[in-house]
């Protein structure tokens, strides 16, 4: 018999300028939705950047800058935003490429470092994801965080104190760290109660079968 006192822990990371990982984010929400014991999951996010040094450049497209810095003609490219515009399409999400500004998401992790200290860094990830794949909005633009920050529910006073100095930026330097340390190379990346990890946007089965799998262990 089930102890259903228990409850279990599911670490993600991820970097919002990660489509995978958005795909990723919904697809482990539609496993969740069919777990029986959804209401005993704690989802925690996580920091990891891709390319750290990446320098903001509004006026570039995304996906000039991918073609050109692994070489890819411009046919390839678009192959392969197509590809992933599929995998997003057979999960509910649109996205845009032709907008999606080249931008750090130093700033944007810090956000959610500090959305995660108020317990809706589920919900900041979600808006972050939109922005920036979606309505093509700067995730390195301290307004449009801000912006963000208000519609998830934070106060324009702490936003204001946290965007404008350097606060939460040990608490990214920590999850990246950390990700060094268990081998993290690329994400999206999900650790289900610090025992099963699953890696990359798999499907929905998959993460319902970690799910399972993790909880079973418990019991």
């Amino acid at each position: 018999m089930r102890n259903n006192t228990l409850n279990m822990k599911v670490d993600i990371w991820s970097d919002v300028r990660c489509p995978f990982c958005y795909i990723g984010k919904r697809k482990f929400e539609l496993a969740l939705e069919k777990f029986e014991h959804k209401n005993q999951i704690q989802v925690e996010w996580h920091s990891f950047e891709l390319d750290p040094q990446l320098e903001t450049k509004v006026g570039v497209k995304v996906s000039d800058y991918v073609a050109e810095m692994k070489g890819l003609s411009n046919e390839r490219m678009a192959q392969l935003n197509d590809h992933v515009a599929q995998a997003g399409a057979e999960v509910g999400l649109r996205f845009n490429f032709e907008d999606t500004v080249l931008a750090n998401s130093f700033h944007a992790h810090r956000l959610i470092q500090l959305a995660k200290s108020m317990g809706i860094d589920n919900e900041i990830e979600e808006l972050l994801f939109h922005a920036y794949f979606v309505e093509g909005k700067n995730i390195d633009d301290l307004l449009v965080l801000k912006e963000l920050g208000i519609a998830a529910g934070i106060d324009s006073i702490t936003l204001d104190a946290m965007l404008n100095g350097f606060d939460f930026s040990n608490e990214v330097r920590a999850d990246e760290q950390i990700a060094q340390q268990i081998g993290i190379s690329g994400v999206p990346f999900f650790v289900f109660d610090q025992k099963l990890a699953v890696s990359g946007a798999q499907p929905v089965e998959t993460f319902f079968g970690a799910m399972e799998q993790a909880w079973g262990a418990k019991v």
